[in-house]
């Protein structure tokens, strides 16, 4: 027998096992297979959670196929099944409405993702997000029809699993725009090919340089679940919007992917390595090849042009050995040893930048201004420039406490790589001013001299071509001699935004510029006799006048 107080509990029992099911439900719709359309309320919502929780560490595997099956079937139902015109839930807003077929103007929509798509005017004030139907899309549709029923839909996939595809793998940290998709049907009729393209128009924040945005659509043909494709898509990138133009009707979105994602950060990251180990390798041989020909030429003391190159070459091994040092340790230790890392591979990259520009005004004075060059303790003041002018602006910086953990985040918010330099927020303009600023003016100045450089020798050469052979070809030798000195390599940097082949190019050849200006000490101070007075004006010119400033 069943007392009061059992009885009570075992009801107790029931309305918990009772409550249960509500829950546990959203997590076995995300799991299981979806073949029946099931688009009441309730299973949209039900099916609407596993956008977040087909992406959450620790929960249950997801059935991402079915469920991305699900949700483009959804507008076939609303256009062929329901009976809806408008649907306005949080996660998807649709518009769905007849249209002739012979509709004389094109046919314009609002996108606002916080409101159901709706049909505005041509002349109307054209609002940020909205698409753009040719009249001719209804014109080319198969059969006979005079009335076409059309779907237009919002879909906030959020920031789960589901409608990413492998083009959004881990390893890319790219991501939708907003996390929205815009679908346009007709029903199960496949509209291809159009003889004039739908305009999409996703308005958006102004991108960081080093993001890109790409129109695409979801292609079922991809893979055993789909994946993101742009064949048959046009993208016209702008400031605050973009606009994509596509030949078919589809869910479209615009993906936003960080130029340098993750892997690709660690890939140059191991590039830059291995070039400035090599490169403080051949550095160190520079100037070990310096001191060996201080002790045994005794002319090569005065001479002040190896010992700017020198100069150069120990700023490059020191700015090599603080990056090595940087990368290495960035997260490791206090913020203040944080801060003088920091400080440190700034005050060494100025160096670096310095020298260059010194390189360049030295050769300026050996081949543009030759006579009436005189500077007393020339070198001396060369050295004050080149290793005061850096400390100084890093005091300056370091004052306004700029320098800190600096952190390179894709789309998906992981950290791609981490650093001491300058600290993110209020310090980026101080980045932009003694950084981005101070190269660019001793890289301009740098490239002007060499271009001059470059004019002298092969006028020369042009003047010598009947007396002596291959001169072309060694004043294209000497030109990339010289190039190295003054940081040409440096100068790719602005060829960056051009796409990824050019980053790569830029990594490779910048971590090797020790390698090269060893290339170029050697040729110079280590030629037999013969090859010395026929290799380049620009060298006996750098070895002849460098004596006269002392």
């Amino acid at each position: 027998m069943v007392t009061p107080r059992g009885l009570g509990a075992l009801l107790l029992l029931l309305l918990a096992s009772g409550e249960e099911n509500p829950t546990e439900e959203p997590r076995d719709v995300c799991r299981k297979r979806i073949d029946e359309d099931q688009y009441a309320a309730f299973d949209l919502e039900g099916k609407a959670e596993c956008f977040t929780k087909c992406g959450q560490l620790g929960s249950d595997p997801c059935d991402v196929g079915s469920l991305q099956r699900y949700w483009l079937n959804y507008e076939i139902h609303l256009v062929e099944k329901s009976l809806l015109e408008r649907v306005n839930m949080s996660f998807v807003k649709a518009l769905v409405q007849n249209f002739s077929t012979n509709t004389p103007d094109d046919l314009f929509f609002s996108l606002k993702p916080s409101q159901i798509p709706r049909q505005v005017m041509k002349d109307e004030h054209k609002p940020p997000d909205r698409v753009r139907l040719p009249k001719s899309l209804f014109g080319s549709l198969p059969g006979n029809r005079s009335v076409v029923r059309l779907a237009i839909t919002v879909l906030d996939i959020g920031l789960g699993n589901i409608f990413k595809g492998p083009r959004l793998s881990l390893e890319e940290g790219g991501s939708v725009l907003n996390n929205h998709l815009v679908g346009l049907s007709v029903g199960h009729t496949p509209v291809t090919r159009l003889a004039e393209p739908l305009e999409i128009t996703f308005s958006h924040q102004r991108q960081p340089p080093n993001m890109t945005v790409t129109c695409v659509f979801w292609d079922v043909t991809k893979g055993p679940t789909g994946d993101w494709a742009s064949k048959g898509c046009s993208t016209e990138p702008g400031a605050e919007r973009t606009v994509c133009r596509c030949d078919h009707l589809t869910f479209f979105a615009l993906l936003l992917r960080p130029i340098l994602d993750q892997a690709t950060v660690q890939a140059l990251t191991r590039i830059s390595q291995a070039g400035c180990g090599v490169s403080m390798i051949f550095l160190a041989f520079t100037i070990s090849l310096y001191i060996a020909l201080r002790l045994s030429r005794q002319r090569f003391k005065s001479e002040d042009a190896p010992k700017i190159h020198v100069a150069l070459s120990a700023s490059l091994f020191l700015l090599n050995l603080a990056f090595l040092v940087n990368v290495g340790s960035s997260s490791k230790g206090s913020s203040a040893a944080c801060w003088a890392r920091g400080a440190i591979f700034h005050y060494f990259l100025l160096c670096v930048f310095t020298w260059m520009g010194l390189e360049a005004f030295h050769l300026y004075l050996l081949v543009i201004k030759v006579f009436n060059t005189y500077f007393g303790r020339y070198f001396l003041k060369l050295s004050l420039v080149g290793w005061g002018l850096p400390a100084l602006i890093v005091i300056g910086t370091g004052s306004a406490n700029s320098y800190g953990l600096y952190a390179i985040h894709d789309q998906e918010n992981r950290t791609s790589l981490e650093l001491c330099w300058f600290r993110e927020g209020t310090a980026v303009r101080a980045l932009y001013t003694t950084v981005h600023g101070y190269f660019f003016i001793t890289f301009l100045f740098s490239a002007v001299i060499l271009a001059l450089v470059a004019w002298k020798i092969f006028t020369l050469s042009s003047a010598t071509a009947g007396k002596e052979h291959g001169q072309n070809r060694k004043g294209v030798l000497t030109v990339l001699g010289l190039s190295s000195l003054v940081g040409v390599t440096w100068g790719l940097a602005v060829l960056t935004p051009l796409g990824l082949s050019t980053v790569y190019v830029f990594t490779l050849l910048n971590s090797l510029q020790g390698v090269f200006i060893f290339c170029w000490f050697t040729s110079l101070y280590f030629r037999s006799q013969s090859t010395t007075s026929s290799f380049s004006g620009t060298a006996r010119l750098d070895q002849a006048h460098s004596v006269s400033h002392e």
